[in-house]
């Protein structure tokens, strides 16, 4: 049977394989931005014909990658998911080798100190989550009284001309 410091050196490795992914997605990223500060240069030169124009979305209006982006992505992802991960094989491995249960203990600790940054940084990404589900109900609420206002107004246009036609239908009936 695999010894836990065998799984905990396993499991550094795979955390640090996963920031050096990720440093290169950042590195890529960047190499993006670069060639897309050159390219609309290239672009006007070899074009003959212009191209339409298509809408920006959000993403592609340069914000870019920040610092906080890659602390995410380089600390905080890994940290939470080393936490839950030696979480979870405490857990299996107390309930499978009673050499575990005596260590308990120092288990808990290890998981207590990784635990306060990664509960810290799961407050956060849920803090931010609920903030965009209320951008979001905000949106829809507006969106949905900019619709009943349209039909309402709508409503009334349609009741207007309807009644200008009927005062216009009476105006030609009593001149006869």
């Amino acid at each position: 049977m695999i010894e836990w410091i065998e799984v905990l050196e396993i499991l550094a490795v795979v955390m640090a394989s996963m920031a050096v992914v990720i440093a290169f997605a950042v590195l890529v990223n960047f190499a993006r931005q670069a060639l897309r500060q050159i390219k609309p240069q290239l672009v006007e030169v070899s074009e003959k014909k212009p191209k339409k124009e298509k809408p920006k979305m959000s993403k592609e209006k340069g914000e870019g990658v920040t610092f906080n982006d890659i602390f995410m992505f380089m600390i905080a992802v890994p940290l939470v998911l080393l936490w839950v991960g030696f979480a979870g094989f405490v857990i299996h491995s107390g309930l499978n080798d009673a050499a575990v249960l005596e260590q308990i203990e120092g288990y808990t600790t290890l998981i207590a100190i990784l635990g306060g940054p990664a509960l810290l940084i799961i407050k956060d990404a849920l803090d931010v989550w609920k903030q965009e589900q209320a951008e979001k109900t905000a949106f829809y609420k507006v969106k949905a009284q900019s619709v009943i206002d349209y039909n309402d107004s709508v409503l009334k246009q349609a009741q207007q001309i309807e009644s200008k036609a009927q005062e216009q239908e009476h105006k030609m009936e009593s001149k006869k």
